[in-house]
């Protein structure tokens, strides 16, 4: 497969948290994704950047938190949160990047 910019576009970001270290034990990595990506969209383009087994893949959608700044209401956006569990043996380096 070549890698083309739907690939990235589909990947927004990698989500680094306590939680996503912990579940980096067991396989899996947490990425942030477009809104309207699917499951078999976040697979291919796993698959295709990073060069590794991609076994299955968990889908959220996290509604964003309203906020206040200043006293002046604001409200964080809507973001989809995809778990990708990959094949025994492959890895993602997240601190290198692409």
């Amino acid at each position: 497969m070549s890698v083309s910019a739907r690939h990235y576009d589909t990947i927004v970001s990698p989500v680094i948290t306590e939680k996503s270290t912990i579940v980096s034990e067991h396989n899996q990595v947490i990425f942030e994704v477009a809104i309207g990506a699917t499951k078999v969209e976040i697979k291919e383009a796993v698959e295709t950047l990073f060069k590794v087994s991609v076994t299955a893949v968990n889908t959220m959608r996290v509604k964003g938190k309203t906020k206040r700044f200043r006293g002046i209401a604001g409200r964080r956006k809507d973001i989809k949160k995809a778990v990708v569990t990959l094949k025994d043996g492959d890895t993602i380096d997240i601190a290198t990047g692409l």
